[in-house]
């Protein structure tokens, strides 16, 4: 199986199965001399780990990472300087139950891979879905944390804006309501719908989809390219690289086909200090592939989990009709997991980024915007 890589500075390779002993990643390109500590990446994967509440998948993982290479460790601390050379990181499995997938061994779940990937291999991990389980991302949030080293002065944060039909209202957006539920939900009140509403769902062994926003701010203008490194364009790529992921927008997205040029263009004025200030941010901080210097925006739709106790019309490996019904432990909303997710594919993407503008252009940016 190829294709296990993204990115082109700021290279990560992720490794490992759902139902393993362990999984992890390889990140190569990441600069030397910055310091980093398993206790800081350890915070980032708690946001991602599951049991943490009912909501979420039951499986017991601690999913404490550790730094195999690419660092000096210094002495008297728990700091760790990165050395230049590929950085390898493992989180150990230590709760799957490969047991409860007996049943669907030769079976193929609806919506699941397990049928695309037999007709690719002609094999497959039937245990937890191996490669295509969401178990996998665990490494990819571990990456986002080394990333986030490399542009430290960006911010990223995301939030869980929509479950099913249900959207947060965007005048009670607050930042600080994020980690007082369980769902991520910037919106005290919809977080108190949800909650309500997800139960019903889980008690029913049914899933539900939904929608994560994710925002960086403090991305200077000038990274990315025209054509075919747009940055936009790896944004989108990299959050639709995430499992069970089916569309991804920037800025307005779809909702730009509803505009006029009037409407959905972007005005922009001259700020007190010399620089561009936007009167708006429809392009989602994007502009021909190029950062622009207001905040990035993204947001990314998940379908709901596909392993459900509901039977499913479905077939075997043989050609044979059955009715599927899985069990074991499953999220019935796998998007709330996909907050942390997202905040860390994209902090990978602005690294390489920030790298790949670096090698390029020296680090300039902005020096003629506005002021030829």
């Amino acid at each position: 199986m190829s294709h296990n890589t993204f990115g082109h500075l700021f290279r990560v390779t992720t490794w490992g199965e759902s139902h393993g002993p362990a999984l992890g990643c390889v990140i190569d390109g990441c600069p030397p001399g910055l310091k980093i500590s398993e206790a800081e990446i350890q915070t980032f994967m708690d946001k991602r780990k599951p049991g943490q509440s009912k909501f979420t998948t039951q499986r017991q993982e601690a999913d404490r990472v550790r730094v195999l290479s690419g660092v000096l460790p210094e002495e008297g601390s728990d700091s760790l300087t990165t050395t230049g050379t590929p950085i390898s990181l493992m989180i150990e499995n230590t709760d799957q139950r490969s047991k409860d997938y007996s049943e669907i061994k030769n079976r193929y779940r609806p919506g699941h891979a397990d049928m695309t990937y037999d007709a690719k291999y002609g094999i497959r991990d039937y245990r937890g879905g191996g490669r295509s389980s969401a178990r996998e991302t665990a490494a990819r949030v571990a990456a986002g944390a080394i990333a986030r080293k490399v542009i430290e002065g960006v911010s990223i944060r995301a939030a869980l804006v929509q479950i099913g039909n249900r959207k947060i209202n965007r005048e009670n957006w607050n930042w600080n309501e994020v980690d007082n539920n369980p769902f991520f939900c910037p919106d005290a009140e919809m977080a108190i719908e949800w909650e309500g509403y997800l139960n019903n769902i889980r008690k029913s062994g049914s899933s539900i989809g939904a929608v994560i926003e994710v925002i960086a701010e403090g991305v200077p203008a000038g990274w990315g390219a025209p054509v075919y490194a747009k940055l936009d364009q790896d944004i989108a790529s990299n959050l639709m690289s995430i499992n069970a992921v089916k569309g991804v927008e920037i800025g307005n997205g779809f909702d730009a086909a509803t505009l006029t040029g009037e409407e959905n263009a972007d005005e922009i004025r001259m700020g007190n200090d010399g620089n561009p200030i936007f009167l708006s941010n429809n392009a989602g901080g994007i502009l021909g592939g190029i950062s622009s210097g207001q905040p990035i925006v993204a947001r990314f739709a998940v379908k709901p989990t596909s392993s459900i106790l509901t039977p499913r019309k479905s077939i075997t490996s043989t050609g044979e009709e059955v009715e599927v019904m899985t069990k074991g432990r499953h999220d019935p909303c796998v998007g709330i997991r996909a907050v942390p997710i997202g905040e860390a594919m994209l902090a990978c993407t602005l690294a390489d980024h920030y790298l790949r503008h670096r090698g390029q252009t020296g680090g300039q940016t902005s020096s003629n915007a506005g002021k030829k």
